[in-house]
């Protein structure tokens, strides 16, 4: 087939396949779309897309080719993702179980097993910070996602430490610090992810824009019912947040998951592509180290 234009010779001659079947790469015609934020997508030329598997056969029609560099969570935020839920549920069942009068997880708040006076009230307290530390550490690890959703479910995790430094107080109505910290934490952990999504065929399902947005919403809806039981004393205040608090904290470690998974179900290099098949490939960070940038 004859290639309805030819690529300058210094590209020509500085194209090469080594490693990789089917990925090309060249020093000139790579544009990174993004440096600081994972994944980073490497734009090819549209005449450097291959025609048939052959070298030296390219064509300017054929479609650009696009390989998504998607970096993995380490394993030191998979731990905190994972221990965020395993503390939220048993610091608040042990501090329940610490109080010496009858305690109704239905109705009473885990913010009362903080306030002074309750029992032990150091387990609570303890609790809330260790989980706002594991939505830090985790915001830090999750490199897949964008940097705005990452920031917020850190500033969440801050909120959560802050709520445990200023616990309600007996006979105050409205303890205003507080109210002010739970309100913007429990906005921030429900709502990181509309910051967070990527879109693409290879971003992680949990990043996926549709997904991010159900889990906004749903969690957002938790929040409203937590909220409007404060409200209204309808008697299910506690039975509201802790279904709130275990969704916050189990959606990070479902997202921390999927990220996992797509890295270890990434495209694996393949035949070259044609006219009709863009070229789509999905490589761990380790992998696109290796690239030789003259490739």
């Amino acid at each position: 087939m004859t290639p309805s234009r030819r690529p300058p010779a210094p590209l020509e001659r500085g194209i090469r396949r080594r490693r990789y079947p089917g990925l090309l790469q060249h020093s000139q015609r790579v544009k990174l779309a993004d440096r600081l934020d994972d994944p980073r997508e490497h734009q090819l030329a549209e005449y450097l897309v291959p025609v048939c598997g052959s070298p030296g056969c390219w064509s300017c029609t054929a479609p650009a080719a696009t390989v998504v560099i998607v970096r993995a969570v380490p394993w030191w935020g998979v731990v905190p993702a994972a221990a965020a839920p395993a503390l939220m549920a048993g610091g608040w069942t042990v501090a329940a179980g610490l109080q010496p009068r009858p305690y109704n997880s239905v109705a009473g708040t885990v913010s009362a097993l903080a306030m002074p006076g309750a029992a032990d009230r150091w387990v609570m307290t303890l609790t809330f910070v260790m989980v706002g530390v594991c939505d830090v550490v985790t915001g830090l690890a999750l490199r897949p996602a964008r940097g705005p959703g990452r920031l917020i479910l850190m500033a969440g995790g801050v909120a959560g430490v802050l709520v445990a430094a200023s616990p309600e107080q007996p006979g105050t109505s409205f303890p205003l610090p507080h109210m002010i910290w739970a309100a913007a934490g429990g906005v921030a952990v429900a709502a990181w992810s509309a910051g967070a999504w990527r879109r693409g065929p290879s971003a992680p399902w949990g990043l996926r824009p549709a997904v991010s947005a159900g889990a906004v919403v749903a969690l957002l809806a938790l929040l409203a019912w937590f909220a409007a039981e404060l409200v209204t004393g309808a008697g299910q205040a506690g039975l509201a947040e802790r279904i709130f608090g275990a969704a916050q904290a189990l959606w990070p470690l479902a997202v921390v998951a999927s990220c996992r998974y797509a890295i270890r179900t990434a495209t694996r290099p393949g035949q070259a592509p044609t006219l009709d098949q863009p070229a789509a490939r999905v490589l761990p960070a380790a992998h696109a180290g290796r690239l030789d940038p003259r490739d």
